[in-house]
């Protein structure tokens, strides 16, 4: 907790400048949220405010901004539907998520959002990017847009045929201000805040543009947690899945700024902040919130570089609920229009779809699963849709090459001797040589594949562990399942290289009936190999001896 109380001041322009845009930006957001959860525009004003600064300051991940996010908004929208607008319980189940989250960072639960892998990350970052722009269309024609992505896109056509220009004209200005800002100007002042500025003047003397407008003001009062017993059941499923998507989110947002910075965030140290703020969040009458993408990408690229910009972020959001409002009332959302287009097109992966068909056409295909779920239905279905079926792709890949390794490399001797006791008991001994770990990817096959290569006047099968480390419970029945058929067949079945670990799961599980893990279990495979060759040398040598019986001449 020491370094909850050092700040970085190196960057500090940087960090009041991404703070101050962030924190503009944040102000429609918070407000939008805060009414479609339908707890009031306060709330997610408040929500941002206290989810951001606790975040921000406890949290692992110095360039995140948290507030009110779509998929938290779903869920409270969805129990203020079911508790009747009960405003106690709703909080309580804010409160409760907070909870969670810092357990499920204490646990480190947050390690495992780090095998995402990179196809999932360019889809979901480069879907934000299309739903920043496609939700900004209608506001750059001058038109309120409808809350989702698809009823923006329904409304577009209404809002083509009847253009405010005005609103237009302020979102040309914001966008040539901040494409063209000079980036040497940029070290002073940030060319989104700049856009902003220029947007807000023009749209003054243009007029007839929707502007932000009157905004409330007030501080929250605290609200202790309630409890009914008829409705915990559903305040705690509904906390623990606000938990969850507030923990996928915060962490792939992570994930996006790690990509732009160049860093390494803390997983489980994100969860305590998070959890920490929602908490908090809860008691004062705010909506719960998660490291939100835009707002984080926001900062970023206004300069933020500290966690000093997250809490500058919920200053100014304080500031204007204290009674700087009617100042930001002014600022016209077709300028805010233009800036997000420009954050939009910003995140879009270009780099990557530019040599995308020069890769793996597989990933190019996840990507672009990834792309369309995070935009057309939403982003824990695309993220989890993505993990999984990119998991699945990669235990077929390693199935695959562990078979092809079983099957096609050719045995390995470690020694002249070992070679020459290969070539002698060819006929006899067959030697199967597992490569790398025993996955239950390639378990269905190996079985089959081993009972292809018996041939009839085979005696003994050799299994080869040495460089098995570790073995799942579908790879232990197949080892089982060959061992039983080779017995069935009257094979008799060795096991060279077996760690004790792996013997103790083969015994723990009862796999090793048709094995004998005693006798039949050697840690050298030459020396299994020379028993073998003296073993058959003698038997070869009985059976000469009973075809040619010795004869004795009586004199």
């Amino acid at each position: 907790m020491r370094a909850a109380y050092t700040f970085d001041l190196k960057h500090l322009r940087g960090d009041i400048y991404g703070g101050l845009t962030a924190g503009v930006v944040a102000i429609p957001l918070a407000l939008a949220f805060g009414v479609a959860s339908g707890l009031g525009p306060m709330a997610g004003m408040y929500g941002a405010i206290i989810v951001g600064f606790f975040a921000a300051w406890l949290g692992g991940t110095p360039t995140n901004v948290s507030g009110p996010t779509g998929p938290m908004v779903v869920v409270l929208a969805g129990l203020f539907a079911s508790l009747s607008g009960d405003v106690g319980l709703i909080l309580t189940a804010v409160v409760l998520a907070g909870v969670f989250q810092i357990i499920f960072g204490l646990i480190k639960l947050g390690d495992f959002i780090r095998l995402v892998p990179y196809p999932v990350v360019s889809g979901f970052m480069s879907g934000i990017g299309v739903i920043i722009i496609i939700l900004q269309l209608d506001a750059t024609l001058g038109h309120m847009a409808p809350a989702g992505t698809i009823p923006a896109l329904q409304y577009l056509p209404t809002a083509l045929t009847d253009i405010n220009m005005s609103a237009l004209a302020v979102a040309a200005v914001t966008l040539i201000v901040v494409y063209g800002w000079p980036t040497a100007w940029g070290k002073y002042l940030p060319a989104a805040l700049a856009a902003l500025a220029a947007g807000t003047v023009v749209s003054v003397f243009l007029g007839e543009t929707p502007i932000l407008g009157e905004i409330p003001s007030g501080l929250p009062s605290f609200h202790m947690p309630s409890f009914s017993q008829g409705a915990m059941m559903l305040v705690i499923e509904a906390a623990f899945i606000l938990a969850v998507l507030g923990a996928i989110d915060s962490l792939l947002t992570s994930l996006v700024a790690d990509n732009m910075t160049r860093t390494r965030h803390d997983s489980n140290q994100e969860l305590i902040g998070q959890g920490i703020g929602n908490a908090v969040a809860g008691l004062f009458g705010g909506i719960a919130g998660a490291g939100a993408t835009m707002r984080t990408v926001v900062n970023i690229r206004s300069g933020g570089h500290t966690k000093i910009s997250g809490m500058i972020h919920s200053v100014v959001l304080v500031a204007v609920v204290l009674g700087l409002g009617p100042i930001a009332a002014y600022i016209p959302h077709a300028a805010l229009a233009g800036v997000l287009i420009k954050v939009g097109l910003d995140i879009i992966d270009f780099s990557y779809l530019r040599n995308a068909h020069r890769g793996p056409r597989w990933d190019l295909a996840l990507m672009a699963l990834v792309l369309g779920l995070t935009v057309l239905v939403d982003l824990i279905t695309a993220v989890g849709a993505g993990v999984v079926l990119a998991a699945l792709a990669y235990v077929r890949q390693v199935a695959k090459a562990q078979l092809d390794d079983l099957l096609s490399r050719p045995l390995t001797a470690t020694s002249e001797e070992e070679q020459d006791l290969i070539e002698t008991l060819k006929d006899r001994v067959t030697v199967f040589e597992f490569g790398g770990p025993l996955s239950f990817g390639a378990a269905a096959d190996v079985g089959h594949h081993v009972r292809e290569r018996y041939r009839d006047g085979m005696h003994a099968i050799i299994l080869d562990f040495c460089r098995v480390p570790f073995i799942d419970v579908s790879a232990v029945r197949a080892v089982e399942t060959i061992a039983c058929d080779a017995e069935r067949a009257g094979k008799k079945i060795y096991i060279t290289g077996m760690s004790d670990d792996i013997a103790d799961t083969m015994v723990g599980l009862g796999a090793d009936c048709c094995l004998d893990l005693g006798s039949a279990r050697y840690t050298d495979r030459v020396e299994l190999l020379r028993t073998l060759r003296d073993e058959y040398a003698g038997k070869l040598s009985r059976r000469s001896r009973a075809k040619h019986p010795k004869t004795t001449i009586e004199n």
